[in-house]
C-alpha cells in the first residue's frame, strides 16, 4: 500500500490509540494524542495560507512541538525544513532564504533573535512563536501567531499529494561552501523508515532514545522507524555521554543510534544493570566506528546487537551489517538494506571486481529528488545509470563520492570520501585507516586525520587528537605507534592535541573546519 509520511503515526493512532508515543521529561504522549495535534497543525497551515509544497521551518529543540509540525506540514501536503537547533541566526537565515520559507515555527526566545536575520527573508509571511509572544515583531507583512492560536482553528482540508511530492528539505553540512538543501519525498522516506525497521527487528515493544538532532536525517528515522512499528521515543538534548546513558537505564531504551564521536565518549564509561538489560540493538552511522570503541562497548554490552551502517542524506539509508558478521567482518558496512541496491562502479560507469575500490553508487526509491534549487550540483552527483536495452527512460541514481570495495561475499568496505582522501607521497591515503590505528593505541580520546598542503609531499599528514582519560598527549609515543603499525608513507608527520575536536551541527567531526585551521598554523610556520 502507497503511504504517505503523515500516515505512519495516524494509522498507529488507528491502531492502538492509547500507546505511547513520545516521552519528555518523564511525560508520555500518546498515539491518539500525537495524532491530534499533528491534524490541528495541518489544519492551521492551510488556514494560514500555506500552500502545496510550500516550505515549513522548524527551528527548535527536540520538543513534542517539533513532532508535530514536521509531521503536521507533511500532513498538510507542505513540505519541513527542519533546522538544526544549535545554528545561530545567520545560518538559520541562509536556509530560510535559499528554500524560500513561508512559515518558521521556533520559541519566542529564539524569535527574538532571529529578528534582523527575519526582515531579510522576503518569502518569509508567518512566524508561530512557542510561549508568550506578545512584544515581538518580526518585520511588516510577517504575522506573529502563538502557538495555541495556530492550534485552535477548525478543521480544513489539506493539499491532495501523491508519494513521489516533495514532503522535506535536509541541509546536509558539507564539506565546502554553504549547505546543501537535499529534497526528500514521501516514498523516500517511508520506505527508509519500512526498510530499518524490518532489518531492526523494531515491534510496539521498542523504546528509542533520540538523541541526534531532527535536523540530521538518521536522527530523523528515529522517529519514522519508530512510527512504523507503533514503537516509542524518548525525546532527549544532552550535554554530556553520561547523561545518555542515565536516561537510557531510567527509561528501560531498547534501541539507541549514534554516531562515531558520541560512542568514543560511550564506550569509555560505565554502563548500569538497567541499561545492559534493556538495551536490545544500537546502531552507527555518519562514519566508521573505530574497532577499539566496537570492542570496548561491546564488552561492556554483551547482549546488544551491534548494527553498522551507512548512510548519505542523498539517499537517506544505504547499508547495514548484521550483527552476525560483525565478529567476522567489523571493518565492513554491510550490503543493500532492503528495497535498495548499492553498486561499486568505476568512473565509466563499469563494474568493479571484487576488493577493486570504486564509487558507491546507490540505485531505487531512496534516491531523493536532487538539491534545493541547484541543478549544477545536482548534475553533479544525480547522474543516470547505464541504460538497460529495451528501457527508453534513463534510471537516475546518486553517485555518493564515497570510495568503497566490495569482497567476494559482497560485503562493503569503507576506503575513503573523496573529498577526503589524503593524497602524499604519490599514494592516496584514507584517513579512517590512520585513525583506527590510533585509536588501538588506547592513547587517544577522539582522533581526526587530515592532509594539508606540503611543499614535496602534495599534502602532509597531520593527527589531530584529545588524550585519553586520564592522560596528557604523548606526540612522540603515539607517532612512533604509529610507525611500528603502518607504512612509511601513512605515518603522520605532526600530531596536535586539543582537549576537544570541533563538530559539525550533526555532531561529526568537523574536518573542513581542522584542515582550514591546520593549514593557516602549517602556513605561518613557514620562514
Amino acid at each position: 500500500m502507497t503511504e504517505l509520511l503523515s500516515q505512519l503515526p495516524l494509522r498507529t493512532a488507528s491502531r492502538s490509540p492509547e500507546a505511547p508515543a513520545l516521552w519528555l521529561k518523564g511525560q508520555a504522549v500518546t498515539y491518539a494524542q500525537l495524532a491530534e495535534q499533528i491534524e490541528a497543525f495541518a489544519h492551521g497551515l492551510v488556514t494560514h495560507g500555506v500552500d502545496k509544497l510550500e516550505r515549513v521551518a522548524i527551528y527548535l529543540p527536540k520538543q513534542i512541538e517539533t513532532v508535530v509540525a514536521m509531521f503536521g506540514a507533511a500532513h498538510a501536503g507542505c513540505a519541513f525544513v527542519p533546522v538544526n537547533p544549535l545554528l545561530k541566526a545567520e545560518q538559520v537565515g541562509y536556509i530560510l532564504r535559499d528554500c524560500n520559507v513561508r512559515l518558521l515555527l521556533t520559541s519566542t526566545e529564539r524569535l527574538a533573535e532571529l529578528r534582523d536575520t527575519l526582515a531579510q527573508c522576503p518569502d518569509l509571511r508567518s512566524c508561530v512563536a512557542i510561549g508568550d509572544s506578545t512584544g515581538v515583531a518580526v518585520s511588516s507583512g510577517v504575522a506573529t501567531i502563538t502557538w495555541r492560536d495556530f492550534m485552535d482553528v477548525a478543521p480544513r482540508a489539506g493539499h491532495r499529494v501523491v508519494d513521489a511530492d516533495m514532503v522535506s528539505i535536509f541541509y546536509t553540512s558539507g564539506s565546502t561552501g554553504k549547505p546543501k538543501g537535499v529534497v526528500l519525498s514521501h516514498r523516500n522516506m517511508v520506505t527508509g523508515a519500512h526498510a530499518v525497521c524490518e532489518y531492526l527487528g523494531n515491534s510496539a515493544q521498542d523504546k528509542l532514545l533520540a538523541v541526534l538532532p531532527f535536523s540530521f536525517d538518521y536522527g530523523f528515522s528515529q522517529l519514522s522507524t519508530a512510527f512504523v512499528a507503533g514503537a516509542g521515543v524518548v525525546l532527549m538534548d544532552y550535554l554530556f555521554a553520561r547523561d545518555v546513558i542515565a536516561t537510557a537505564a531510567r527509561e528501560r531504551v531498547t534501541g539507541l543510534a549514534g554516531v562515531p564521536p558520541l560512542w568514543i565518549q560511550l564506550a569509555d564509561l560505565p554502563w548500569p544493570d538497567e541499561a545492559r538489560r534493556a538495551l536490545r540493538y544500537f546502531t552507527n552511522s555518519g562514519g566508521a566506528m573505530p574497532r577499539a570503541t566496537l570492542a570496548k562497548l561491546r564488552a561492556s554490552l554483551p547482549h546488544t546487537q551491534p548494527f553498522l551502517m551507512y548512510g548519505l542524506t542523498e539517499a537517506f539509508r544505504s547499508t547495514y551489517l548484521p550483527p552476525a558478521e560483525v565478529d567476522r567482518r567489523p571493518e565492513s558496512m554491510g550490503k543493500a538494506i532492503p528495497n535498495a541496491e548499492v553498486l561499486v562502479l568505476r568512473p565509466d560507469g563499469t563494474p568493479c571486481a571484487p576488493n577493486e575500490p570504486g564509487e558507491l553508487v546507490h540505485r531505487g526509491s531512496l534516491v531523493s529528488l536532487g538539491y534545493w534549487n541547484d541543478p549544477a550540483k545536482t548534475a553533479e552527483r544525480f547522474k543516470p545509470l547505464p541504460a538497460k536495452p529495451g528501457l527508453v527512460l534513463g534510471e537516475i541514481a546518486v553517485w555518493s563520492g564515497d570510495t568503497v570495495r566490495a569482497d567476494e561475499d559482497g560485503f562493503l568496505y569503507f576506503v575513503g570520501r573523496r573529498d577526503e582522501m589524503i593524497k602524499t607521497s604519490g599514494y592516496r591515503v584514507s584517513p579512517t585507516e590512520i585513525e583506527e590505528v590510533v585509536y588501538a593505541t588506547g592513547m587517544v580520546g577522539d582522533a581526526v586525520a587530515v592532509g594539508v598542503r606540503h611543499a614535496t609531499l602534495g599534502q602532509a599528514i597531520v593527527v589531530v587528537a584529545s588524550p585519553a582519560p586520564g592522560t596528557a598527549g604523548d606526540s612522540e609515543k603515539l607517532l612512533a605507534e604509529c610507525r611500528r603499525r603502518l607504512p612509511t608513507f601513512m605515518v603522520p608527520a605532526r600530531v596536535e592535541w586539543r582537549e576537544t575536536l570541533p563538530r559539525n551541527p550533526n555532531g561529526k567531526f568537523d574536518r573542513p573546519r581542522l584542515s582550514t585551521e591546520l593549514q593557516v598554523l602549517f602556513d605561518d610556520a613557514r620562514p
